[in-house]
């Protein structure tokens, strides 16, 4: 059984395009594309189940039209409308220098100046220009920290840990 640990999350499935079962990959990770994958997860009915990818071509910078074994109609594309789409960890070669942001989610955030856990990186939030991280406090509550790769001083793929130096009073707020 696939663990939630194990993937982290690409995009989402579109509707289907066509009657031969192909179906529009919403994705904000192109890792599908550069590493060598057979297959993508998808999350039906909150288990995560493994694809094979028989073939794929992009329509657009942030949609591809997949298709994966075995849905060969527009209904079996159209059961799977809307199903999050996720990329196997261990596929991917996690060098710092090629970590994308859908990737650290899960990793623990230090604070480069006090080297304490400030939380657990839960989301990134890349839809304006100033991109940031979503992290959960060692308390519970929620922050906002801008994830700028000037301020990533570390990052540990065995510890899953990011150091970043924190703005002087963002933590305060």
């Amino acid at each position: 059984m696939i663990k939630q640990e194990e993937v982290y999350k690409i995009g989402r499935l579109g509707k289907p395009h066509g009657v031969h079962g192909e179906i529009q990959l919403q994705f904000n990770d192109d890792v599908f594309d550069t590493a060598d994958a057979d297959y993508l997860v998808l999350e039906v009915e909150g288990i995560l189940v493994p694809f094979f990818i028989e073939e794929y071509r992009f329509r657009s910078d942030e949609i591809a039209l997949m298709k994966f074994e075995d849905i060969d109609t527009e209904e079996k594309a159209r059961q799977l409308t809307g199903c999050s789409v996720f990329f196997p960890r261990h596929i991917v070669d996690e060098s710092s220098e090629n970590l994308s942001w859908a990737q650290i989610v899960g990793y623990t955030l230090l604070d480069n100046n006090s080297r304490k856990v400030v939380g657990k990186i839960c989301g990134v939030d890349d839809s304006t220009v100033n991109t940031l991280f979503e992290v959960e406090d060692t308390e519970g509550g929620e922050l906002l920290i801008p994830a700028n790769d000037k301020l990533i001083t570390a990052v540990d793929t065995t510890q899953k840990t990011i150091t970043l130096v924190i703005p002087d009073g963002l933590l305060e707020l």
